[in-house]
């Protein structure tokens, strides 16, 4: 793509009163963006109305910023060395996932390693939603991380929108299992700002990381800040991308449910775990489950239920699944067992083992060295997916 057909490109996303669905009908009526501009106001009346023909007609006070921003930023290194890019609608390695969805962005920014962005940066069946809860229980955090290694270990792509929480655990989960160079990105972060700003800053150094062994996404203009309305609006690319969502936390009213009905809107397929029936985080996979979602209780059963064939013969993958959380082996310890999935405070796990305080602390402290238990606000605690 030269200069001249990116600069048209970024005023026909800028255009006010324009939005993709025109932008669409646009491109379908008269060709690539330069030959738009071209059209006389009679002509592109043809394809959309008479305010949008006339704004069309006129210059953007913000495009040329736009352009002068993206083209020098396009042009210069990015500081951990990785490169950055734009695929359009029209581009050949525009995912095509995308492109069987109700609405595809106009452009993709994209930042990521040079050999993933060179070709198609996008494995057409091989990428999965892995999305919840910004505050996840502990167990919700190793979920999602230990289900997301898991599968990135059998091949797939986890794709996810770099919040915190849920987002950020699953990320890193894929990260923990990648390999140098590999063919496919480990993991796919959508975000809902310009690509030349991390939000949230705690994020920046998993953002980095991303860049270096994934792919960070944005359709919106570089400079765009985190403003409310983008994030549910990012979820249709998320869901969009992905053969299926695996919602591993959610409240009932949470921006995951918007991706698991957005998936549903794309044919896609929507997994959930299910948790305890006292954490508020739970209560939206239950309700997902009720109304059709899948339960799974391990990275096998996703992977079954995609029909994708896993690396069963390789001693790496059965390592990584056999630490899925619904695998448990061996015998557990008392306490353990007494604590439960749910959490619980220290007058309670006195009442049930009958051990004294001081004792339990001591225990507790131990298994929480040993990652079996995750210490939670207000004195509770609570079990790991590990025995």
């Amino acid at each position: 793509m030269d200069h001249d057909e990116l600069g048209a490109w970024l005023r026909l996303t800028v255009t006010p009163g324009v939005g993709n669905g025109a932008a669409r009908r646009l491109l379908s009526c008269f060709g690539l963006p330069p030959a738009i501009f071209r059209q006389s106001q009679s002509a592109l009346e043809q394809c959309v109305t008479a305010p949008q023909a006339r704004a069309l007609r006129d210059t953007p006070a913000a495009w040329m910023p736009l352009w002068e921003t993206t083209s020098q930023w396009l042009s210069s290194s990015d500081p951990q060395g990785a490169t950055r890019a734009i695929i359009t609608l029209g581009d050949h390695r525009y995912p095509k996932a995308l492109l069987d969805t109700e609405d595809p962005p106009l452009l993709l920014y994209l930042v990521g390693p040079a050999h993933l962005l060179a070709r198609q940066p996008f494995p057409l069946d091989r990428c999965l939603a892995v999305v919840g809860s910004r505050n996840p229980t502990a167990q919700g955090t190793d979920n999602a991380r230990l289900f997301s290694r898991a599968l990135q270990g059998a091949g797939l792509t986890i794709v996810s929108g770099l919040a915190l929480g849920v987002d950020a655990a699953a990320h890193e989960g894929a990260l923990d299992a990648a390999v140098a160079d590999a063919p496919a990105a480990a993991t796919i972060a959508v975000v809902g700002t310009g690509l030349d700003r991390v939000y949230p800053r705690k994020n920046l150094d998993l953002a980095r990381r991303i860049a270096a062994q994934g792919i960070l996404v944005s359709e919106y203009p570089l400079g765009t800040p985190p403003l409310a309305a983008n994030f549910p609006k990012r979820n249709r690319i998320i869901s969009g991308l992905s053969q299926g969502t695996l919602v591993v936390e959610a409240a009932l009213a949470s921006g995951s449910l918007i991706t698991a009905r957005m998936a549903v809107e794309q044919g896609r397929e929507v997994f959930a775990i299910p948790g305890s029936i006292h954490a508020p985080q739970s209560r939206g996979c239950h309700a997902l489950i009720r109304q059709g979602a899948k339960l799974v209780e391990s990275a096998q059963d996703i992977l079954e239920e995609l029909r994708i064939p896993t690396l069963a013969d390789s001693g790496s993958f059965e390592s990584t699944i056999s630490n899925t959380p619904a695998v448990e082996t061996g015998t557990e310890s008392p306490l353990l067992a007494a604590l439960g999935f749910d959490p619980m405070g220290i007058d309670a796990l006195v009442a049930r083992t009958g051990m004294d305080t001081a004792s339990l602390q001591v225990a507790l402290l131990d298994l929480e060295l040993a990652g079996f238990v995750a210490r939670l606000p207000g004195g509770l605690f609570q079990r790991l997916g590990r025995s």
